[in-house]
């Protein structure tokens, strides 16, 4: 069962998913929706450093047009694609 403190942090990264790019909020939010709760703590604290990134970049990243250079986002990267397919 979620405490209201999970409640409002899931309120507060679903609120940082909302980006510029309705390609992005697409891809964010589902993974917030399907895969975040599967994060390691560690994850969970990059995911939330990957949301300070630029719009651009993270649409490049996840178009497979650049790579990013912090070690840490790469694996995020493809976990949220995977949580945006169709199963």
């Amino acid at each position: 069962m979620l405490s209201e403190d999970n409640v409002q942090d899931a309120e507060k990264l679903r609120w940082a998913c909302r980006r510029g790019m309705r390609e992005l909020d697409f891809w964010l939010r589902a993974f917030v929706d399907n895969g975040y709760d599967e994060l390691s703590d560690e994850d969970k604290k990059n995911f939330v450093r990957l949301l300070g990134c630029q719009d651009q970049e993270l649409f490049d990243w996840l178009m497979g047009k650049a790579a990013p250079i912090d070690p840490a986002f790469p694996s995020l990267i493809e976990k949220i694609k995977a949580a945006s397919r169709p199963e």
